[in-house]
């Protein structure tokens, strides 16, 4: 416990504070400059190679033991004590790193003789150190020394010295600290704004009216600006939001958009267990308006005509809220976050138009109309409307409600027809997997054949083996219900896990002499034998016998191994394979 005398908030909101120079700050200790010219003609190499690069950067030393713990080096990697480089590449190329991107790399560091350890990474990889709570990561990638930059890590250090001016300032009254916009959308570049929001907690306010604490917190918040640009040296203009907790709570609970978007696109470069679990209510689909809440926004369109009565551009802007909103709940019972107001017209022709096909291009472009008078207000184009004018955006915003309301009972109706076909066509598509292309009602019988009345599986999956295959039918009579898909649904999940299993069991059959049972007294396992060594597959567990002991592994690897095994690679007992099995198994026994 603190011994010391316990402040508030408003014990902070005074001028002036400690000097930070710049050298005490986390994400300006860089790497040394000598770094970047030792390194030049490696980085022009690998730019060459791969011009997608988005940035190439040295870890600084006193941060790259977190990139070894992190991605489990070997103690002779380590003692190797090589220097690390992080790459970071567009995620469209993510594909491309085991088979082309890796070896080719591997390559040139080997050409080179350089004594370095690169880390391939996706800007989505970068942004989950920060989902995963993972900060002190975020940091090192902002303090890292770049080699090449398209505008990733310039923006990233502008916004992480940011938030490490704002916490030496508010110490434990900054809640979290949040980046996004198209930063993290992954849409911009070396001049593009660096979006961040900051929640304080207020919630020991007393005295103070919570707009004068909002107004004077947002002065210091920005004064801080100037100096996290000045420190970082990038020209990215950092846009900088202020929240009160108290009120970005209500904004949560009266499921605001732009709350919601907030939530959804941000990334968190410090939390103290306030966004965090919000972010994964969201994407869990735990936050989200009552039926009532959707019925609220959707009547915004119905409650126009009085609103345009009063008012031109003001009803101008009622109506553009009045299509929005509904539009965001529609989204939102489609199971997707809703949009922000940008992007909506593409989102919604990609969901409802293009994939859905529920709504016409008519009623699109109904959408589209009343978003570009608002972006013309917006952005100073637009200063006044004839009544004539605003009486027929009236009119088609009605229309366009109305539809609305009517794709709503469509959605719901297409949402459980999608899901029972996505369901069928799981369980059924390993079924044919299993036992060839035949009907439906064959592999059933060979389901109950090979695996029920052999003991292999439960009986009690023929029911809903037999329910699934009447999906079809029932589908084209829409006769589906909410409450059967749900029942099945729920059921299909264990079938499909006992299919695939009893896959893997026969995958591995298939290498007679290769695999051997082990009985412990704890534990059962089996070893396999292929091309890249033997694993010891126990429950959950994927380990790799290295010729001395057996370390972690992943089911990724094994499965990896096994394509590459050919033929059948023979099972040698080894004095160091039965040392190692006695040190997990203690007294076990061995069978084919």
């Amino acid at each position: 416990m603190d011994d010391k005398k316990h402040s508030t908030l408003g014990s902070h909101m005074t001028p002036g504070g400690d000097y930070v120079p710049s050298s005490q700050l986390p994400a300006t200790q860089t790497a040394s400059a000598d770094m970047g010219k030792h390194y030049e003609s490696l980085k022009k190499t690998i730019v060459k190679k791969f011009p997608f690069v988005v940035s190439l950067s040295v870890i600084p030393p006193q941060m790259q033991k977190l990139f070894e713990e992190d991605e489990g080096l070997t103690k002779e990697e380590i003692e190797r004590k090589p220097v690390h480089l992080f790459m970071v590449i567009p995620e469209e190329e993510y594909a491309n790193i085991p088979k082309k991107i890796k070896p080719e790399l591997l390559k040139i560091i080997h050409e080179s003789k350089e004594n370095v350890w690169v880390h391939i990474k996706t800007p989505v990889d970068v942004w989950n150190y920060g989902l995963d709570s993972k900060f002190d990561m975020v940091d090192a990638v902002a303090a890292s020394y770049p080699l090449h930059d398209k505008g990733l890590l310039g923006a990233l250090r502008v916004a992480n010295i940011h938030k490490t001016l704002v916490l030496r300032k508010f110490e434990k009254y900054v809640a979290s600290y949040v980046v996004g916009g198209s930063l993290v959308r992954g849409t911009a570049d070396a001049d593009s704004d660096v979006d961040t929001f900051v929640i304080i907690d207020d919630t020991d306010v007393k005295k103070m009216p919570r707009l004068q604490l909002k107004e004077k917190l947002r002065g210091f918040i920005q004064d801080y600006i100037r100096e996290a640009n000045a420190y970082a040296g990038v020209k990215n203009i950092l846009n900088v939001q202020v929240y009160l907790l108290t009120e970005f709570w209500e904004s949560v609970k009266d499921a605001n958009p732009v709350i919601f978007t907030f939530i959804r696109d941000g990334v968190p470069m410090y939390d103290r267990g306030t966004f965090l679990p919000w972010k994964l209510l969201l994407k869990m689909g735990k936050i989200k308006p009552s039926p009532e809440a959707v019925d609220m926004f959707m009547k915004y369109g119905d409650q126009n005509e009085s609103l345009v009565k009063r008012r031109m551009i003001d009803g101008m802007i009622d109506i553009y809220w009045g299509v929005v909103t509904p539009t965001q709940a529609l989204m939102m019972l489609a199971g997707e976050a809703p949009p922000a107001p940008k992007t909506l017209v593409a989102d919604v022709k990609r969901l409802f138009v293009d994939k859905e096909k529920i709504m016409a291009m008519r009623e699109l472009k109904i959408l589209e109309k009343v978003v570009k008078y608002y972006k013309d207000h917006e952005h100073g184009k637009l200063e006044s409307m004839k009544g004539a004018e605003l009486d027929i955006l009236l009119k088609e915003a009605g229309e366009y409600d109305k539809k609305l309301k009517e794709l709503r009972k469509k959605l719901e109706k297409r949402i459980v027809e999608h899901t029972a076909e996505r369901i069928y066509g799981e369980v059924f598509g390993i079924l044919k997997n299993m036992f060839g292309n035949k009907s439906d009602n064959i592999l059933i019988s060979s389901f109950e054949r090979e695996l029920v009345k052999s003991g292999k599986t439960s009986a009690r999956f023929m029911p809903i083996l037999k329910a699934l295959a009447k999906l079809p039918q029932k589908i084209k009579k829409s006769a589906v219900t909410h409450n059967e898909i749900e029942l099945v649904r729920r059921e299909a999940t264990e079938l499909l896990t006992a299919m695939i299993e009893f896959n893997q069991r026969k995958e591995l059959a298939s290498f007679s002499g290769t695999i051997m049972k082990i009985e412990g007294e704890r534990e059962k396992a089996e070893l396999v034998s292929t091309i890249d060594g033997i694993f010891l597959l126990a429950h959950k567990d994927v380990m790799h016998f290295n010729d001395k002991s057996f370390t972690p592994s992943t089911r990724e690897k094994f499965e990896v191994a096994m394509e590459k095994t050919k033929q059948p690679v023979k099972l040698i007992i080894s004095s160091a394979l039965t040392h190692a099995l006695q040190q997990r198994f203690g007294k076990y026994n061995l069978s084919f």
